[in-house]
């Protein structure tokens, strides 16, 4: 059953009028995601090996930040801090949650129609085919072969990468034409760019996004069907690519390669609805994490909203770092948090 305040939300924002321009709440790319999952070493093979990622920080959570969480007393958990080296956003959190209660995954499935929590991890990749085979070999698996997609002037090929727990890395080789000098030197596979949502309605997660939060507009448009069957990377079925379409939304709080957030709507087959599933110590992406500058202004805008809202302060987190935090959901579910580092 959704939360009263979710659906308030929900009509709030079906019902509002055309954006007006709105400050973003933050113009920091989002500089971690949260994955939550039950073995860090095997979960972390893939964006070591594959990736190149390093390991920043390992070790165990607070207990303020677990009881962030809303966890039990006995609860506890371990984590690593995965990036490639040198970067300062775009970071994968992964944490492995103990004696903290029921834990089953939070999408259970890899199907696109199927609306709430987040979806997948999107990075860019070199030499996909060759990634491929590395990924297989690790004991990812796929929902589709690698696929062809067009976007815009974009030769593109796509598969996703499904790992332990459900975890999902959508993974991208730009063809032609080539990638913006902004993406930087990679040498088989960027950080993150984009976290990705299947949502419920298209039009009530953007206005979320753009007229709540502030954020830009990256891409919006109409469902897109195929002119004849096709493979499709999000793996609407070959024969119904022509009849059942998707909706794609794309935002970031600044203009730029990264920190962006995409919404996706499968119109013409309806799934479940997962979105009371977002929540520790659940498996999957669990929550994508923003600096920002005033904790205070970001929570009056959203109480004006009614959005759901918890405040924590002074969360003790790895690294010495003592923060003000702020979460609330999106219209489906995945978790968003503001934090402050303490002086």
């Amino acid at each position: 059953m959704t939360h009263p305040r979710v659906c308030a939300l929900l009509l709030m924002l079906a019902l509002s009028p055309a954006a007006q321009a709105a400050a973003p709440v933050t113009t920091s790319p989002w500089r971690e995601v949260v994955v939550s999952v039950s073995n860090l070493e095997r979960t972390a093979r893939f964006f070591r090996n594959i990736g190149g990622y390093s390991l920043r920080d390992s070790g165990t959570l607070s207990a303020s930040e677990v009881a962030a969480w809303g966890l039990p007393p006995a609860a506890r958990a371990s984590y690593q801090l995965l990036a490639p080296t040198g970067s300062t956003d775009g970071w994968i959190r992964l944490v492995d949650f103990d004696d903290a209660g029921e834990q089953a995954p939070m999408r259970p499935g890899a199907r696109a129609w199927d609306s709430g929590c987040y979806f997948s991890l999107m990075v860019r990749v070199k030499d996909i085919g060759a990634v491929y085979t590395d990924a297989i070999e690790l004991g990812w698996w796929t929902e589709t072969p690698i696929a062809p997609l067009q976007f815009g002037k974009s030769d593109l090929r796509i598969v996703i990468f499904k790992g332990p727990d459900g975890l999902q890395v959508q993974s991208y080789e730009r063809l032609s034409p080539p990638l913006p000098e902004a993406v930087g030197s990679f040498e088989r596979m960027t950080r993150p760019f984009n976290v990705m949502q299947m949502v419920a309605d298209h039009g009530t997660a953007y206005r979320f996004f753009t007229d709540v939060l502030g954020f830009a507009s990256y891409y919006t448009g109409p469902p897109v069907t195929a002119q004849s069957p096709v493979l499709s990377p999000i793996g609407i079925p070959t024969p119904l690519t022509t009849e059942v379409g998707y909706q794609a939304g794309i935002v970031y709080p600044t203009p730029g390669e990264y920190g962006r957030l995409e919404m996706i709507q499968v119109h013409g087959l309806r799934g479940e609805d997962y979105r009371e599933r977002c929540r520790a110590p659940h498996l999957g992406i669990l929550a994508v994490r923003f600096p920002a500058p005033d904790i205070d202004a970001i929570e009056a805008r959203l109480r004006d909203r009614q959005l759901p809202l918890e405040r924590f302060t002074e969360v003790a987190w790895p690294g010495g770092e003592w923060v003000d935090l702020l979460q609330t959901r999106s219209p489906d579910g995945g978790i968003l948090q503001f934090f402050k580092i303490r002086e």
